[in-house]
């Protein structure tokens, strides 16, 4: 899954590609703002990201994007 997280007070946003289902992230991104612990994700590359759960403007999920082989004719 791609995900972007915005950032308080920062104009860009943090993009991280992950071997999760939507539902384990929701499931994480509601503890993190429930119990006030930081946001770690780490990305199908092996990098970690830190986010405190009080800099966490929005969180938005998307499916990871598929590659097409051809012409794409339909």
């Amino acid at each position: 899954m791609d995900i972007t997280i915005g950032i308080r007070d920062v104009a860009g946003a943090v993009n991280i590609s992950v071997d999760m289902t939507t539902d384990e992230i929701n499931n994480l991104v509601t503890d993190v703002l429930t119990n006030h612990k930081p946001l770690v994700l780490t990305s199908s590359d092996n990098e970690t990201v830190f986010v405190p759960a009080d800099a966490l403007g929005y969180v938005q999920v998307s499916g990871a994007s598929q590659r097409r082989v051809g012409f794409g004719f339909a």
